[in-house]
């Protein structure tokens, strides 16, 4: 997620904002498939719950990639998709 928001060009924003469509898919089903597969294995403790969490992000990595594999460019960008007038001035 750090390099994700360096890429970015954010700091203290909520990457989130800055997502693309397909970049919160992407995210959303590493989530989802993390939190079942936590859920059905009755995952209890940190190493079990991080366990789920990398055979969770790993299905959504494999399908991230096969699309871009499809497409021909990347999901991830440094575009910000936040509009100016709602970004966060601090």
């Amino acid at each position: 997620m750090k390099a994700h928001k360096a890429m970015k060009g954010l700091k203290s924003q909520n990457l989130r904002d800055h997502m693309s469509e397909a970049e919160l898919i992407f995210t959303a089903l590493a989530e989802l498939s993390t939190r079942q597969i936590a859920e059905s294995m009755g995952a209890m403790g940190m190493n079990e719950n991080e366990t789920a969490a990398k055979t969770g992000g790993g299905i959504a990595k494999k399908v991230r990639l096969e699309l871009e594999g499809k497409m021909g460019k990347k999901v991830m960008s440094a575009e910000n998709y936040l509009p100016l007038s709602q970004k966060k001035i601090k």
